[in-house]
């Protein structure tokens, strides 16, 4: 097993100018050029993460489409592994617009989406384990176990008696 690897070595940035062609008769850009910026700096991220295997994104696991993003928009996209399983991870994409006048990036959007590292043959392969550092990466990786526990119970591969995390939400004590 590779050597574990904390979050921000997972750290991806990607920063793009909203153009008429990415946006929709309100003058916003599209949710799914928003969605596919956001799978590609994701998939970078798992990547790194990852190392020397292929990814894929196996699901996306919340969007939230908070704020508009005006054509012209400069539009920044961070990202980072939040959890890694054993094959699958976890990555927490933020999504910001710069404000020319105040000099600032405003948090616009926000996702989650998992990726699995597979070998040469489409088969899983296991990644390192991730250690969290800052009070926000503790956060979301464990956040990141109840997310996937709640995953796995509503597809019917968990028993909510099983999720531990979650026991009090499915099980009366």
């Amino acid at each position: 097993m590779a050597k574990a690897k904390t979050a921000k070595e997972s750290l991806a940035v990607m920063t793009n100018l909203v153009l008429p062609n990415e946006t929709n008769n309100l003058g916003n850009m599209f949710g799914g050029e928003l969605l596919a910026s956001m799978d590609r700096i994701s998939s970078i991220s798992a990547k790194m993460h990852g190392g020397s295997f292929l990814v894929v994104t196996a699901s996306v696991n919340h969007v939230a489409f908070n704020i508009p993003i005006p054509m012209g928009s400069t539009v920044k996209l961070e990202s980072k592994v939040t959890r890694a399983f054993n094959s699958s991870m976890e990555v927490y994409v933020d999504v910001y617009v710069y404000d020319y006048e105040n000099c600032v990036y405003n948090q616009t959007n926000s996702g989650i989406y998992t990726f699995v590292a597979v070998d040469n043959d489409n088969k899983p392969v296991q990644v390192p384990e991730l250690i969290p550092e800052s009070e926000q990466e503790i956060e979301r990786y464990e956040a990141a176990l109840r997310r996937k526990q709640l995953s796995l119970i509503l597809a019917g591969r968990m028993n909510p008696a099983d999720a531990h995390e979650l026991k009090s939400l499915f099980i009366a004590e």
